[in-house]
């Protein structure tokens, strides 16, 4: 299991479209970040993908990856965040 301080959860949210899940894993793939686990829906006609990713072996900075992600939902009408792994679970838990 990799450790939670190379982790990150990465949200995505907006109108549905083909190329949502292809857009975003590309841009990780770039920069060498792996996908472990990925749950995504569409309710109506609205998108919404949480997924797990690890940073380990990460080739940009991390403030590089949010600009760049965040870019990417601007340019296509999407929510997307990135929070740490240990910041998303303290913000959620109950």
């Amino acid at each position: 299991m990799t450790e939670s301080k190379n982790t990150a959860v990465i949200t995505v949210l907006g109108k549905d479209r083909v190329g949502i899940i292809a857009g975003i894993s590309g841009l990780l793939a770039e920069y060498n970040i792996n996908i472990n686990d990925i749950s995504q829906t569409i309710m109506d006609d609205v998108f919404t993908m949480i997924m797990m990713v690890d940073l380990k072996d990460v080739s940009i900075e991390n403030s590089d990856i949010t600009d760049r992600l965040h870019k990417f939902g601007d340019d296509n009408g999407l929510s997307v965040t990135i929070q740490h792994t240990d910041l998303f679970n303290a913000m959620h838990r109950i």
